[in-house]
Order: C-alpha cells, then sequence, then structure tokens
C-alpha cells in the first residue's frame, strides 16, 4: 500500500506509473479533476498508452455535468483497494487533492447529515440579514469553527450553522475525529518535493504544453456538449482560464498566464496541507534528475522501509 503525494507537476504520476510497471501493481489516482470524463489535458491525466500498460482506477469516473464528492470518492476507492487486493497486486495510490488523500488516510467527517428545512432558512437569514450577521453568529457558537472559514463563504457558514442547529455541539467538534488515525487501511507514505524555483519552471512548462496539445479545443467541446459544465468542472485550473479567453473576456497570452498564476498558488497551498500529514517519506528531487534516479531513489526508500 503506497501513496504518492506531491504539488502539481512534481512528476508524481511519472513515478506511480514506473512503480506501478515495475511491481505488476494497480494505481489509484487522488485527484478531485482526473474524475471527469473528456477533461483529460487540462487535469494531465495519464496518456492511453500508460493505462494500456498499467490499470488505472479513479479516473472517468462520471460526467463533467456531475458533481462529484469526497464521500463518493472514498467509497470508489476503498472499493478499487478490495478489488486490487482480491487480485493479489500492490496497491500504489498517486495525487494531489489534500481533502482525498485526507479522506484516504484518516476516514471522513461523519457529523450529521443535511436537513433541508434549516438549510433553507439560514439561506434566507443570509439573504434578508446579510451573511456577516450569520457569521458574527458562528464565531459566537463556534469561534474554532469561525477562524478556519471566511466570513464570504456562505457555504461554510450556513453547514457551520446547521450541524449547531441539528445537534446543539460545534462543527469543529465533529471534525476532531478527522484526526484519528484511519486504522483500515496501512500507507507507506512518499512525497516528491522540488525546489520551488524549478517548481515553478515545471508549472509554466506544463501550462505551455497543455495548450500546444489542444488544450482550447478540448474546453470547446466540453462547453459545446448537450448538458452545462457543473460548477466543480468548470472551476478547475485550465479549464477556468480557457472559458473565459473563449467568451472573449481575456486574450489568450492572458489567459496562459492566468493558468501558471493559479497552478503556482494551487502548488503553495499543496505545500501547507501536506505539513499535516504524518509519516511521510520526502524525497527532495533535483532539477537535474532523470525519471530513472527518482524511480530507484523511491525504490531504495520503499527496500528500506520494508527493511
Amino acid at each position: 500500500m503506497i501513496l504518492i503525494i506531491g504539488v502539481t507537476a512534481s512528476g508524481k504520476g511519472r513515478l506511480a506509473f514506473d512503480l506501478a510497471r515495475r511491481t505488476g501493481a494497480e494505481i489509484i489516482s487522488v485527484d478531485s479533476m482526473k474524475i471527469y470524463r473528456g477533461m483529460d489535458i487540462g487535469t494531465a491525466k495519464p496518456p492511453k498508452e500508460a493505462r494500456r500498460t498499467v490499470r488505472y482506477h479513479m479516473i472517468d469516473v462520471v460526467e463533467p455535468s456531475d458533481s462529484f464528492s469526497v464521500a463518493a470518492f472514498l467509497d470508489g476507492a476503498l472499493e478499487a483497494i478490495r478489488q486490487i487486493k482480491a487480485r493479489n497486486r500492490p496497491v500504489i495510490a498517486v495525487g494531489g487533492t489534500a481533502l482525498y488523500i485526507k479522506a484516504l488516510l484518516y476516514g471522513l467527517f461523519e457529523g450529521p447529515g443535511c436537513d433541508e428545512q434549516i438549510r433553507a432558512g439560514l439561506r434566507e437569514q443570509a439573504r434578508t440579514a446579510g451573511l456577516d450577521e450569520l457569521y458574527d453568529r458562528l464565531a459566537l457558537v463556534d469561534p474554532a469553527a469561525a477562524r478556519r472559514i471566511h466570513r464570504n463563504d456562505a457555504r461554510r457558514i450556513i453547514r457551520a450553522l446547521e450541524v449547531y442547529e441539528l445537534t446543539g455541539k460545534p462543527i469543529s467538534s465533529f471534525q476532531r475525529q478527522w484526526d484519528k488515525e484511519h486504522a483500515e487501511h496501512e500507507w507507506t507514505i512518499i512525497g516528491l518535493r522540488r525546489d520551488k524555483a524549478d517548481q515553478s519552471s515545471r508549472i509554466n512548462a506544463r501550462a505551455r504544453k497543455m495548450v500546444e496539445a489542444g488544450l482550447i479545443d478540448e474546453v470547446a467541446s466540453l462547453l459545446a456538449g448537450e448538458k452545462p459544465l457543473s460548477e466543480q468542472a468548470r472551476c478547475a485550473i485550465g479549464y477556468a482560464e480557457i472559458i473565459q479567453y473563449l467568451a472573449g473576456n481575456i486574450d489568450l497570452d492572458k489567459a496562459v498566464e492566468l493558468i501558471k498564476k493559479n497552478t503556482r498558488r494551487l502548488a503553495k497551498s499543496q505545500r501547507t496541507w501536506f505539513k499535516r500529514f504524518k509519516n511521510v517519506k520526502w524525497l527532495d528531487i533535483g532539477a537535474d534528475e532523470s525519471d530513472e534516479q527518482v524511480l530507484g531513489r523511491a525504490e531504495a526508500l520503499l527496500a528500506e522501509v520494508q527493511g
């Protein structure tokens, strides 16, 4: 059970593929956008030849018109693990979506379900009295949650107040459950780290390659589909910017620069998230290291861990 993490464009996908090919493993994608069919170039999905060589799971799961939750991901990932183990194959999970990784390692937050009546009432209060009033109420009943939630984040403010009204307990008290180790599966976690300058250079180069590979046509095709893109899909980095370009709001150079900028911002957020994960075996990758060298270092690390 190997989990490979790293910020976007760090090389984790290539390492997962090389390890899987060497060991006969199957790969579980831990990526919130690779689950969408038709969103191939902008999500940097493994090429078709790679997927013919190694079996992948949690890629092309739903249509881009659909929404997808962390719970749905975890259900699919756990079922994939069961199937892979039944075939006596090693499991390699790889990705950079922090909430998916957290669910895989620690399980899901098991708070109460939603109550549409309470939720609708809170929405109406936000509309009539203003979101600030709801945020101030949250700060009184659950200051820990208020510190983590931006006062303009209506969805999370309403959810936190909904939980409090349903249970009489702050949502932060339930969320402590996420800190407990998820003992169902044992993972060896490998993290790839690069110097920030090297990482930014790789991100910039990948953005250019995506456009050269046909990202604009891919986005145009998705927009022309029978069903509209879900908000989740439309917000994906690479897609949101090209949608703006196709709408005539920005020129192509601006769109590409925004893709680079927003991807670098994502990488910064990922680095912050990954600091919270325990027991990660970090590999610091040099800019001049080849894929084969990275594979060799990862195999040496795994041999050491396995004793």
